[in-house]
């Protein structure tokens, strides 16, 4: 039989033995290194440490640091896990206010089959970035709100840290930008330094719920006066893990969460799959017009990553039998993050963004609501041209979380779940939280979205634009599978306006599948019409 795996092991017994007589500190550091052998050899968990005691530590420390390694000394500058060395570099520099320019050509692959380019015109103009904003706020809406082009995504207290909130929200003050606040609802964090919140309602309701979890009339109309509170966004599913709710377990309730949650102190805080407050199309249209009376005429709407098709399609039939509408629809990627997910939802489950976006701004148009709806996007966008793809595929807004993550110093060491992120940014440790200083970052999640506006306004400019609100798809050029170059416009679905509310059987003149979709869409329920 071969020992030689016990060498290393048995070596440090020999040591010590040698050092006994030599050097007592030596001597009891290597009889520290047997002992942890001798367990390596008794434990029953793990076969490596058997086979390999002592040395079989070193997979796991090699394991542990992998991502580490693989970041700094093995990614590839464009390699996207999940977002690439040169995404983050620019992040970084804009938000530092250093140099984000880039010397001796480009680094990506032209002629590759995820070629994307901007025509450019002979005749540039010279936007104003200060004009880019968007009114929010259909016929219904009371209380309409001028939203930047560009602002901070869904993230909530208890997911991030204490200072990385203040952080984010002071940023928000300063550059005249909101901070949604995730649906973990409005902390003293989000109230501080009184930036722009719109205030996001999932299926737990925290902030607005009774004791049994349902939704709380009297809770949310005293708490959404606020003027600090310019839009409520109801949370219908999360592009990370659509489809799955949550439970906060209740050891990590502690009582900040507690008081801003709406929830009792150390009990596990559950967060449904689904909401109570309604169940069909229908029911969504009446809780919408719900928190616009309650809320004083504020702009509501809602956000999802689009799952089966056809429910969306429901979604916009309800609009039409109601005459309710949404302020605003969000559309998030199956491509966004998320504090934790598991593995099979995060890869698995929900559309991403560029198919979703398209879907639900041609269903806008095909109702003849697409005027009246704005729609934001969310989902990997940190750049300037990121913000124009999402505008010409439909959306008139474009939000950012791991955006502005990085602006706030987050290194991607994808340890959120973990509570022991190295930057102070998504963890609850208080120690850990030090590291992140607020009066800094602030300023530098302001440089960043101040930057990434301007970057904007030349890309708009360049085009011969005055203001992203003109930018369709036919300003951008891609590759096909054949590596042609194609107008991006020509690989898009589209639907003439009003097209839904004018079909007529076999002469609808719609895509296919949307044919399908609109046959198939139920507003008494989410689900699906038979096939016949």
């Amino acid at each position: 039989m071969n020992y030689s795996r016990y060498f290393a092991w048995l070596s440090t017994l020999v040591l010590a033995t040698f050092f006994f007589f030599y050097s007592i500190p030596l001597a009891i550091l290597f009889g520290a290194l047997f002992l942890v052998g001798l367990t390596d050899v008794i434990q029953n968990r793990h076969s490596i440490l058997r086979n390999y005691p002592l040395i079989g530590h070193l997979r796991f420390l090699l394991e542990y640091i992998r991502p580490e390694i693989r970041q700094y000394f093995l990614e590839d500058d464009e390699e996207k896990i999940p977002f690439s060395r040169n995404q983050r570099a620019m992040v970084y520099s804009r938000s530092k206010k250093v140099n984000d320019k880039r010397g001796f050509g480009s680094t990506k692959l032209m002629y590759g089959q995820d070629g994307e380019w901007l025509g450019h015109s002979n005749a540039p103009l010279h936007p104003d970035p200060v004009t880019f904003r968007i009114q929010v706020g259909g016929p219904s809406c009371l209380q309409p709100y001028s939203l930047s082009i560009f602002n901070i995504s869904a993230m909530s207290f208890g997911a991030l840290s204490s200072n990385a909130i203040r952080a984010l929200n002071k940023g928000a003050k300063l550059g005249g930008f909101a901070h949604d606040t995730g649906e973990g609802s409005i902390s003293p964090y989000h109230r501080e330094f009184g930036g722009d919140i719109i205030w996001e309602i999932g299926s737990g309701y925290f902030g607005c719920r009774n004791d049994d979890g349902t939704f709380s009339e009297e809770k949310f109309a005293a708490q959404v006066v606020d003027p600090q509170i310019k839009m409520v966004e109801i949370k219908l599913s999360q592009g990370a893990k659509p489809g799955h709710g949550g439970v906060l377990p209740g050891p990590k309730v502690t009582a900040e969460i507690a008081l801003t949650r709406g929830v009792p102190i150390g009990q596990d805080c559950v967060s449904p799959a689904k909401h109570s407050a309604f169940s069909s199309p229908i029911e969504l249209m009446q809780f919408i017009a719900r928190l616009r009376k309650l809320s004083g005429g504020k702009p509501i709407g809602f956000k999802l990553c689009i799952g089966q098709p056809w429910e969306f399609f429901g979604i916009a039939k309800a609009m039409l039998e109601t005459g309710i509408s949404p302020d605003f629809i969000v559309v998030d990627g199956s491509e966004g993050g998320t504090g934790a997910a598991p593995v099979e939802f995060t890869d698995h489950v929900g559309m991403p963004l560029r198919e979703g976006l398209r879907l639900v701004h041609n269903t806008l148009v095909g109702i003849g609501k697409r005027k009246e709806i704005a729609i934001g996007a969310s989902g990997k966008i940190i750049s300037a041209y990121d913000i124009i793809r999402a505008l010409a595929l439909g959306a008139d807004w474009c939000n950012s979380a791991r955006g502005f993550m990085f602006a706030l110093g987050c290194i991607q060491s994808r340890s959120c779940h973990t509570d022991k992120c190295p930057t102070g940014v998504a963890t609850q440790d208080p120690l850990r939280q030090k590291a992140l200083v607020v009066p800094d970052k602030a300023e530098r999640v302001h440089a960043f979205h101040k930057n990434t506006i301007t970057s904007l306004s030349e890309l708009i400019g360049a085009a011969g634009l005055m203001h992203p609100k003109e930018i369709t798809a036919d300003y951008l050029m891609c590759r096909d599978a054949s590596g042609s170059a194609i107008p991006f416009s020509s690989k898009l679905p589209t639907v003439s306006a009003g097209a839904l509310l004018q079909r007529v059987d076999g002469q609808s003149h719609l895509p296919q599948e949307y044919e399908l979709y609109w046959k198939r869409a139920l507003t008494n329920k989410f689900g699906l019409a038979s096939a016949d």
